[in-house]
Protein backbone atom coordinates (compact mmCIF):
# COMPACT_ATOMS: atom_id res chain seq x y z
CA UNK A 1 0.00 0.00 0.00
CA UNK A 2 1.51 3.16 -1.21
CA UNK A 3 -0.52 6.47 -0.89
CA UNK A 4 -0.52 9.83 -0.53
CA UNK A 5 -3.24 11.41 2.44
CA UNK A 6 -4.28 14.78 2.22
CA UNK A 7 -6.41 16.20 5.06
CA UNK A 8 -7.10 19.85 3.37
CA UNK A 9 -10.44 18.71 1.23
CA UNK A 10 -12.98 21.04 1.46
CA UNK A 11 -15.93 20.29 3.45
CA UNK A 12 -14.49 17.71 5.52
CA UNK A 13 -12.82 18.16 8.70
CA UNK A 14 -9.04 17.51 8.76
CA UNK A 15 -9.75 15.23 12.02
CA UNK A 16 -12.44 13.08 9.98
CA UNK A 17 -9.45 12.78 7.09
CA UNK A 18 -6.72 12.16 9.41
CA UNK A 19 -9.11 9.28 11.06
CA UNK A 20 -10.58 7.64 7.93
CA UNK A 21 -6.84 7.43 6.56
CA UNK A 22 -5.92 5.39 9.63
CA UNK A 23 -8.80 3.07 9.25
CA UNK A 24 -7.74 2.54 6.26
CA UNK A 25 -4.22 1.98 6.99
CA UNK A 26 -5.47 -0.59 10.14
CA UNK A 27 -7.70 -1.86 7.29
CA UNK A 28 -5.02 -2.76 4.91
CA UNK A 29 -2.99 -4.47 7.79
CA UNK A 30 -5.76 -6.88 8.87
CA UNK A 31 -6.42 -7.55 5.34
CA UNK A 32 -3.00 -8.48 4.78
CA UNK A 33 -2.95 -10.87 7.80
CA UNK A 34 -5.40 -12.59 6.94
CA UNK A 35 -3.88 -14.33 3.98
CA UNK A 36 -2.56 -17.56 3.77
CA UNK A 37 1.19 -17.76 5.28
CA UNK A 38 4.10 -18.92 2.88
CA UNK A 39 5.98 -22.39 3.90
CA UNK A 40 8.36 -21.56 6.79
CA UNK A 41 6.75 -18.47 7.92
CA UNK A 42 4.73 -18.36 11.25
CA UNK A 43 3.44 -14.37 11.04
CA UNK A 44 3.49 -11.37 8.90
CA UNK A 45 5.64 -8.58 9.74
CA UNK A 46 5.53 -4.81 7.92
CA UNK A 47 7.64 -2.53 6.27
CA UNK A 48 6.11 1.19 6.77
CA UNK A 49 7.49 4.01 5.85
CA UNK A 50 6.16 7.63 6.22
CA UNK A 51 6.80 10.99 4.65
CA UNK A 52 5.27 13.97 3.86
CA UNK A 53 5.59 13.03 0.56
CA UNK A 54 7.15 10.13 -1.49
CA UNK A 55 10.58 11.95 -1.75
CA UNK A 56 11.08 12.77 2.34
CA UNK A 57 9.55 9.26 2.92
CA UNK A 58 11.73 7.83 6.11
CA UNK A 59 11.47 4.06 6.99
CA UNK A 60 9.66 3.44 10.78
CA UNK A 61 8.63 0.85 12.61
CA UNK A 62 4.27 -0.45 12.49
CA UNK A 63 3.93 0.42 15.96
CA UNK A 64 5.61 3.67 15.63
CA UNK A 65 3.81 4.38 12.54
CA UNK A 66 0.36 6.30 14.05
CA UNK A 67 2.07 8.39 16.58
CA UNK A 68 4.69 9.40 14.28
CA UNK A 69 1.09 10.39 11.90
CA UNK A 70 -0.11 12.32 14.60
CA UNK A 71 3.29 14.12 15.36
CA UNK A 72 3.30 14.80 11.39
CA UNK A 73 -0.02 16.32 10.93
CA UNK A 74 0.40 18.12 15.09
CA UNK A 75 3.54 19.54 12.90
CA UNK A 76 1.14 21.40 10.58
CA UNK A 77 1.37 19.67 7.81
CA UNK A 78 -1.83 19.02 5.40
CA UNK A 79 -1.28 15.75 3.29
CA UNK A 80 1.48 12.68 4.54
CA UNK A 81 2.66 9.92 2.41
CA UNK A 82 2.64 6.12 3.95
CA UNK A 83 4.24 2.95 2.38
CA UNK A 84 3.30 0.06 4.04
CA UNK A 85 4.33 -3.62 2.20
CA UNK A 86 3.41 -6.83 3.95
CA UNK A 87 6.33 -9.47 4.72
CA UNK A 88 6.49 -12.99 5.97
CA UNK A 89 7.89 -13.36 9.02
CA UNK A 90 9.47 -16.04 11.42
CA UNK A 91 9.06 -15.50 15.48
CA UNK A 92 12.12 -15.57 16.99
CA UNK A 93 11.77 -17.21 21.21
CA UNK A 94 12.17 -14.63 24.00
CA UNK A 95 14.70 -14.52 25.65
CA UNK A 96 14.59 -16.58 28.96
CA UNK A 97 14.62 -14.43 32.24
CA UNK A 98 16.86 -14.64 34.87
CA UNK A 99 15.60 -16.30 37.88
CA UNK A 100 14.34 -14.35 40.92
CA UNK A 101 16.65 -14.16 43.89
CA UNK A 102 15.22 -16.13 46.73
CA UNK A 103 13.35 -14.24 49.92
CA UNK A 104 16.26 -15.13 51.59
CA UNK A 105 18.64 -13.00 49.99
CA UNK A 106 16.37 -9.90 49.65
CA UNK A 107 16.77 -8.54 53.31
CA UNK A 108 19.75 -7.95 56.06
CA UNK A 109 19.66 -9.21 59.28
Amino acid sequence: MKKTYSLAIEGKHPDRLLEASKHDIRKYTKRERGKALPAGADTWGFDSKLGVDEASAKPIAYDELFRAIDALVAAGNTQFYVEVVSKSAKRTPRPAAEPAPAAETDFED
